[in-house]
């Protein structure tokens, strides 16, 4: 079996309708046969567009944007990430407070949470990306002509693609934005082929809060993490589907999980040493293992790029359990 989170190399899964004279093309399957593992793949079928204007089918519905964008406000701190990837920062004029990544992007105290219309029409803005849309943010920007495009949590991977592709078409970095998603495939597929042999046997726990919240494999960061083969200890808590269950201390020690994931370090505080200071955990196999990787917040949630990292540093976590117990 083969890791394939994109079953292609340089195609755009998107539907976008060129309203200018630019020809569409197709592109096919490019896979790479040196991998193990095996996780969701992604098929595509492309028209992209060549020029401007372009309407593009997202999920808030028919976006037109009439020409190339030279003013960005992104209130999205993964729409933010996905725009210097593709080589679109010099077009970005104001992201919110929480897009701190890369540094050089242009923050200001436009709010992630509670984003004002006044205050993004302020920044003279030719296009808009939101992770949500409250307050009818959106038709209160349409209203004065100012075309917004909302990238919210992504359903799993091909979501996420899809959105980076619209990214990089909705700014006229087509190109880039393939490029992108081709060495983003190819940087998972060598991480996932460097699974240990017996993966598939090992168990994890993925913690997004002290209140003990976790994610199941239904989840973004569940399919993402899919590819290790590992099994998610939250997954026969979830009866509902809802993709976030809170267990029980109880439950996480009798489960006893060889990895634990935390990604509440930033938010939360939370580390190995106060993981090992709960109540009944200090005899936990990942604890007395050493098994506990701190993510980053940031990077763990988010659905930018930089997942590349994350999946890097959980099989590297794996590979140091497994050494430690062969």
């Amino acid at each position: 079996m083969r890791f394939t989170h994109l079953a292609m190399a340089c195609a755009l899964a998107l539907v976008v309708a060129a309203c200018g004279s630019g020809a569409g093309s197709s592109m096919g399957d490019s896979p790479t046969e040196a991998t193990t593992t095996t996780a969701p793949s992604v098929s595509s079928t492309t028209t992209i567009a060549a020029e401007f204007p372009i309407t593009l089918e997202t999920a808030n519905g028919l976006v037109t944007i009439e020409e190339r964008p030279a003013r960005i406000v992104s209130i999205s701190p993964t729409s933010t990430e996905v725009l210097f990837a593709i080589g679109a920062g010099e077009q970005v004029v104001a992201v919110d407070s929480l897009s701190n990544y890369p540094e050089s992007a242009p923050v200001t105290e436009l709010s992630a949470f509670t984003p004002s219309v006044e205050a993004i029409i302020a920044q003279d803005p030719d296009l808009v990306f939101l992770s949500y849309d409250p307050a009818d943010i959106v038709a209160g920007l349409a209203a004065v002509g100012i075309p917004a495009i909302v990238h919210g949590t992504p359903a799993g991977l091909e979501d996420a693609f899809t959105q980076w592709e619209q990214v990089g078409a909705a700014t006229g970095h087509v190109a880039d934005a393939t490029l992108l998603l081709a060495q983003v495939q190819a940087d998972l597929d060598a991480a996932f082929g460097s699974v240990p042999d017996g993966a598939a046997e090992l168990t994890y726990y993925y913690e997004l809060e002290p209140t003990l919240y976790s994610a199941t494999a239904t989840t973004f960061i569940g399919e993402l993490l899919a590819g290790t083969t590992m099994t998610n200890i939250a997954d026969d808590q979830d009866p509902d589907g809802y993709g976030y269950p809170q267990l029980s201390a109880e439950y996480i020690v009798d489960a006893d999980p060889d990895l634990i994931l935390l990604a509440d370090t930033l938010c939360c505080d939370q580390s190995a040493a106060t993981i090992a200071e709960r109540p009944g955990w200090a005899t936990l196999t990942a604890v007395t293992a050493g098994s506990i990787l701190e993510l980053d917040d940031d990077i763990a949630s988010r659905w930018g790029p930089r997942i590349v990292e994350l999946v890097e540093d959980v099989v590297a976590a794996m590979r140091t359990f497994d050494a430690a117990n062969a």
